[in-house]
């Protein structure tokens, strides 16, 4: 609904929300997701808990919403940057280049989507959708390279496995059916490694080693597009 169209009760409990969620994302900083509470998140908003318990019933309420929050945001971040391109390789360096550059931006929020699971937290099923975003990011990236006839096999690969070729074509049937399923397999390779990355430069295990990690990030995104097939 646009903010003009709003009463003044719907645009203060919108305030408030955005002010609850505000506040959560600073203690996710200093605790961390499984320490988060609704009464410190209370307190430090000076409100009673009870009050706050009308905009989050329970703490995976606020979690679920931070969580999707933070899904919505890198995937805004994700889609921006690869409309900033039209050649595919082009668009893949230049969606994940923006996506490490949310993660360092949000260190936090990257742990909560996507560091060891909330003991006690189970997702709800709010979250496929902007879960799905980035994933889907990529996937477009891929599908325009296959209609434009701007992808290929970088080298020989080992044929798919039984088991892999069916999960390949059943997300292929769903999310991306115009990419071969040798093409998706590559690119499921290519995702993991991309987070995989950011995880472990977000964590520290590149001191001493890869520290700063621009070139090798740069070099590895290169790498990536080549193994999908990017020409």
């Amino acid at each position: 609904m646009p903010a003009a169209h709003r009463t003044a009760r719907e645009r203060a409990r919108a305030e408030v929300t955005a002010a609850i969620k505000d506040e959560a994302r600073t203690q996710l900083a200093k605790v961390g997701a499984e320490a988060l509470s609704l009464r410190a998140v209370a307190r430090q908003l000076g409100m009673v808990s009870s009050a706050l318990y009308r905009y989050f019933p329970r703490k995976d309420d606020l979690l679920t919403a931070l969580i999707v929050d933070a899904y919505n945001s890198l995937g805004t971040t994700a889609e921006a940057a690869a409309g900033t391109e039209t050649h595919p390789r082009a668009r893949w360096q230049a969606t994940c280049h923006a996506i490490r550059a949310w993660a360092r931006a949000n260190p936090h929020e990257y742990s909560l989507i996507f560091g060891s699971p909330i003991p006690g937290y189970a997702a709800p099923v709010d979250t496929i959708t902007p879960a799905s975003r980035v994933p889907l990011a990529l996937i477009a990236v891929v599908t325009a390279a296959v209609e434009q006839d701007l992808i290929s096999s970088p080298h020989p690969q080992p044929a798919l496995t039984a088991p892999l070729e069916a999960q390949a074509a059943d997300v292929g049937a769903r999310f991306a059916p115009g990419i071969p399923a040798p093409v998706l397999a590559r690119l499921f390779v290519a995702w993991t490694q991309l987070f995989g990355m950011l995880s472990f430069e977000l964590t520290g295990q590149f001191a001493n080693s890869l520290e700063p990690a621009d070139a090798f990030f740069g070099y590895a995104v290169d790498d990536m597009a080549t193994f999908v097939g990017l020409h």
